[in-house]
């Protein structure tokens, strides 16, 4: 055997497969891999396409939450004011309700001390004239008259 013949059958048959492996074997294993290449693009494109959607979603959570904290803190100073304005309104009717109660005790308290004055006035002219009669029985003596004036002067 020929040394150079083996070689030359050894390079034929290294021919004949790479021809078989170009023929039938690479295409689909091209077709493969550049089918996994498009997966993987497509994969990556959409996790793009996903971090780009998440961060809109993200600032329009922001935009949402800062808009209802804004709201909120409109509404709680709201609450505060209609508060306020609740307080003042309860201090005028209370301090008007007090005037009014103020004058009703004046008056009856002026009521009271017109009675009492009026009965004082009563009192006082049915001692004159008790006194008077008791002057009058007795004999005009000064010091009788003085004694008498001194015991009116004590009943009143």
């Amino acid at each position: 055997m020929n040394i150079n013949i083996t070689l030359l059958g050894q390079m034929i048959s290294f021919a004949i497969l790479i021809w078989f492996t170009v023929k039938f074997i690479w295409p689909p294993l091209m077709k493969a891999i550049e089918e996994r290449q498009q997966k993987i693009a497509e994969g990556l494109a959409a996790a793009d396409r996903s971090q780009k959607d998440l961060a809109q979603a993200q600032d329009k959570v922001n935009d949402i939450v800062r808009e209802a904290r804004s709201k909120a803190n409109e509404i709680i100073e709201q609450a505060h004011s209609r508060g306020n304005q609740i307080i003042d309104q309860a201090k005028q009717d209370a301090l008007a309700e007090a005037d009014r109660q103020k004058a009703v005790a004046m008056a009856e308290i002026e009521s009271a001390a017109n009675r009492a004055r009026e009965d004082l006035r009563q009192k006082v002219g049915a001692l004159a004239v008790a006194g008077a009669e008791r002057l009058i029985r007795r004999e005009i003596d000064a010091k009788a008259h003085q004694d008498i004036l001194n015991e009116l002067a004590a009943e009143i």
